[in-house]
């Protein structure tokens, strides 16, 4: 068989001619790439005009990169600083605290950016959360202040989840309701005579049950042992009139309960009124304080150690004042 000759000579011309001609193409491509004005050449004004376009998307990546890291400042900014804003209190997801602060807006937060139209910002003080209401935009949350809103701290009322009272007022305040409710209940109940009697004791401690004088046991510890005793007159310290009167009678309505609705022995004297086969007519109680304060022992230390960083003293504790509440009583007597 006769073999082919391989021409060399041909093979290379033919294979400048593909050379150029893809070098051509490429050339053309490049030239359609960076003909910049549309003439067909790649000149002067082309290369101008290609820089300014590789400038600009250099620009534009860079604007990029600035914009996600001024974003990422903002949002860390604003986890700093925490700001409410209107919106934010409308949401299912906003809480209010139970502890809550009037104050004026701050240096840092008038200049900030992120806090822009803010009403009031989130502060926590190890694992108490305390909402802080600017002064101006009080009106914005829809709450209201007993007796004012010039104070600085808010507790909320153990009642009505919208009403917050000043620290400093709340366990007197607690008292004065809390009486004032005893005479509404015997007024419902159609009493002709009740007397509500505040005392202080000297030897109790809490959580600590009583029962008065006339035996009526009022509670029991938590293992079901009865750790009820005698209210003797010489452990109390104070003892005083809180409220007295007389009153024509009528057939009982049933009262609506706010401050003492969780206290059984007033639940009781209801129950017992409200049954039209029952002969009640002279019924003495005696109800402990600390079964309707507002302020558990546990959150009183955190409140303490919030008004220690925040530099906001005074003569007494809020934890003592809680354990104050376990000393207090009112004892209750009605007649129908």
């Amino acid at each position: 068989m006769e073999k082919k000759k391989i021409d060399l000579g041909a093979i290379a011309g033919e294979a400048g001619k593909n050379t150029k001609s893809l070098l051509g193409k490429a050339k053309d491509n490049f030239i359609n790439m960076v003909d910049q004005n549309d003439d067909g050449e790649f000149d002067m004004e082309d290369v101008s005009a290609f820089a300014e376009t590789i400038g600009n998307a250099t620009r534009s990546a860079l604007d990029a990169v600035k914009a996600g890291a001024e974003g990422k400042s903002r949002a860390i900014e604003r986890n700093a600083l925490n700001p409410i804003f209107s919106e934010d209190i409308d949401s299912t997801d906003f809480m209010l605290s139970k502890l809550i602060r009037l104050t004026e807006i701050d240096k840092k937060r008038a200049e900030s950016e992120v806090c822009q139209g803010s009403i009031g910002f989130i502060s926590y003080n190890k694992e108490l959360k305390i909402i802080n209401i600017f002064r101006e935009k009080v009106s914005e949350f829809g709450l209201s202040f007993f007796p004012d809103t010039d104070g600085e701290l808010y507790y909320v009322d153990p009642s009505d989840r919208d009403r917050y009272i000043a620290l400093d007022d709340y366990f007197s305040y607690l008292k004065v309701v809390r009486i004032n409710e005893l005479q509404k209940i015997a007024q419902d109940l159609g009493a002709k005579h009740f007397k509500v009697v505040y005392k202080e004791c000297e030897n109790s401690s809490a959580g600590t049950t009583v029962k008065a004088k006339a035996g009526i046991k009022i509670g029991k510890a938590k293992d079901g042992v009865d750790t009820s005793h005698e209210l003797k007159t010489a452990e109390t310290s104070k003892s005083e009139i809180a409220a007295e009167m007389d009153c024509p009678g009528h057939a009982p309505v049933e009262p609506k309960l706010c401050y003492l609705q969780k206290d059984p022995s007033v639940q009781n004297l209801i129950a017992l009124r409200m049954d039209k086969d029952s002969p009640l007519q002279h019924h003495k109680l005696t109800i402990a304080f600390s079964n309707s304060s507002g302020i558990k022992a546990k959150d009183a230390v955190k409140i303490d150690a919030a008004l220690k960083a925040l530099k906001i003293g005074g003569n007494t504790t809020i934890a003592s004042e809680v354990q104050n509440e376990s000393r207090k009583f009112l004892e209750y007597e009605i007649d129908f």
